[in-house]
């Protein structure tokens, strides 16, 4: 869970250190205040985009630090442990930091990483709902990845998508092969004709370094005769300064000289070792020498097979080095095409077989989504009514896809979410159906219900009870603090009748420091803070004597439900 955010020199905040409990914590403040900066913050060290406008005026840099404990996550321990970013610590520290020339780094634990790792990571630790939840949820595609989280079908649909993308790509191949049938022959006589060029010269694997060497030898094959006599006249053949001579005269006069001092024995050791060595190296020299000639009809027949090389290579398009591995590749190639009715056969079968398998992976798919479908449903409809909907029917309709045969990207069906507002009133679809307080009370409604089988430990609920007061507010405020018996809520409210039930108050106030100087600040209330700023939210500009006994009264309830 979330236990510290800091942030620096974002937008209108200059520097802000917060430390996050258990249950729910809300944020309140007037209008303009600047609450969303804590959910801009949040979402910028998840990973969403930055740019420099919000960094704050005059500063070159904006820098988010959130640290969230995970020793009761083991599935997230275990993913930074894959990706090598796991601190003993049992702590993830993850920072953002952004340029105002709109550059901005992130890390994991100070190792810096790319931001899609960051998102990766995000998506596991926070789920945001704001306010623009309510339209996407009007979306099929987000109700069924909704039905498929509730009912944990991730395993179930991941099998079912890898079968597709497997059938989608041998389906393709085959197209291809179909394709292509048209230019068979032209390309068969092409391939057979480069193979049959290429066969004739015989390119041998790494010949052309071969024989570049032997010609580079033959080449300077007179001044390497002509240093190599040097040197052996040098190592033994020069009777008066060779190296041989000059040893062999060392060692005469040390063995004279041992005779005074015996440590002098391992020094003369040594020279005659290195005598040993001079003479191996001299007899090294004279069988090179007695291999070596000129050869310049070698040498020819050496430079013509190169240039040769070169020249086929320039019109195989490739290097001279790779001739051998073209060969190689155009029998490979040939091989394929002339084999090509089989490997449509084999493709065929193979096309088959994993149509059978989706069919039979989306069938149980399907099954399992009939089944949470019907749970989720209910469990909606319940909170929907306790949202002040009493008449309102919700349901999961699972409209069968026209052809079951055709595997398509997730599953079998399309999920729709179905709603009637009023007695009497046939369902349709939540879209066509509801208006924009209806929306938001049902939209809150599946949240909830969604969010409590969900593992990801932080849930942000940004602004959702917008439209919503009264009773019905209060309701929304006691489902939270339920929902923070299982995970960390924060909540960005207008409500005092939700922000009653937190555990943990945070107040956003705007002041101006100086005439040029805008600053947002975050606060945690205690008891009487509390009175005041649930006071503020309820009575407006005058706050009476009843309207703090309502707020304590409120506190009170909240407090003991």
């Amino acid at each position: 869970m979330l236990i510290q955010l800091i942030i620096k020199n974002l937008a209108i905040v200059d520097s802000l250190e917060l430390e996050f409990d258990q249950g729910l914590s809300v944020l309140t403040g007037e209008t303009g205040a600047g609450k969303s900066i804590l959910i801009d913050a949040l979402g910028l060290v998840l990973g969403d985009r930055a740019d420099s406008s919000m960094v704050r005026h005059d500063q070159q840099r904006a820098d988010i630090t959130a640290c969230f404990d995970l020793s009761n996550f083991a599935n997230i321990q275990q993913w930074m442990l894959k990706n090598d970013l796991l601190d003993d610590s049992g702590e993830c520290i993850l920072r953002r930091s952004i340029n105002s020339n709109g550059r901005s780094r992130g890390y994991i634990n100070g190792q810096a990483v790319p931001l899609q790792l960051l998102r990766e990571l995000g998506e596991q630790l926070v789920n945001i709902h704001g306010q623009n939840t309510h339209q996407a949820l009007l979306h099929a595609e987000n109700q069924r990845q909704l039905l498929d989280a509730y009912g944990k079908l991730t395993p179930l649909l991941n099998d079912c998508n890898k079968l597709f993308n497997d059938w989608r790509k041998a389906n393709k191949e085959y197209q291809q092969l179909q394709e292509n049938s048209s230019d068979r022959i032209q390309h068969i006589e092409l391939l057979n004709f480069q193979l049959s060029e290429l066969q004739q010269f015989a390119p041998q694997e790494k010949e052309l370094e071969d024989l570049e060497e032997e010609y580079q030898r033959l080449s300077h094959a007179t001044q390497i005769m002509e240093s190599l006599t040097k040197i052996q006249q040098d190592l033994t053949e020069n009777e008066n300064y060779s190296c041989h001579q000059l040893l062999s005269s060392a060692t005469r006069e040390l063995e004279e000289l041992q005779q005074f001092d015996n440590h002098l024995e391992n020094l003369n050791e040594i020279i005659n070792n290195a005598l040993i060595q001079v003479d191996e190296a001299a007899s090294e020299v004279r069988h090179y020498l007695a291999s070596l000639e000129a050869d310049p009809e070698r040498q020819s027949e050496l430079n013509e097979r190169i240039s040769a090389y070169y020249d086929l290579a320039r019109k195989h398009q490739c290097e001279a080095s790779a001739l051998f591995q073209k060969m190689l590749s155009i029998e490979a190639e040939l091989k394929q095409i002339e084999n090509s009715d089989e490997h449509l056969i084999e493709l065929e079968q193979k096309i088959s077989k994993l149509q059978n398998d989706y069919v039979k992976q989306a069938k149980q798919l399907t099954k399992q989504r009939q089944t949470h479908s019907t749970k989720l449903a209910s469990q909606v409809e319940q909170h929907i009514h306790e949202l002040g909907m009493q008449h309102a029917k919700f349901s999961i309709h699972l409209e069968t896809c026209s052809d079951q045969s055709k595997p398509l990207k997730g599953g079998l069906e399309q999920v729709n979410f179905m709603v009637s507002t009023n007695p009497g009133q046939p369902p349709g679809l939540m879209s066509k159906i509801v208006s924009g307080g209806e929306l938001s009370r049902i939209s809150l409604a599946i949240q909830v219900v969604t969010a409590q089988c969900s593992d990801i430990p932080t849930l942000i609920f940004d602004e959702v009870d917008v439209g919503i007061g009264g009773g019905i507010a209060e309701m929304i405020g006691a489902k939270l603090a339920i929902l923070g018996n299982k995970a960390q809520i924060l909540c960005v409210t207008h409500q005092p009748q939700v922000a009653a039930f937190a555990q943990q108050h945070f107040m956003v106030e705007k002041s101006v420091a100086d005439t040029n100087k805008t600053i947002s600040s975050i606060l945690p209330l205690n008891s009487e803070q509390r009175v005041d700023e649930l006071s503020r939210m309820l009575g407006g500009i005058k706050i009476s004597s009843k309207t703090r006994s309502h707020a304590q009264e409120m506190l009170n309830q909240a407090q003991n439900v």
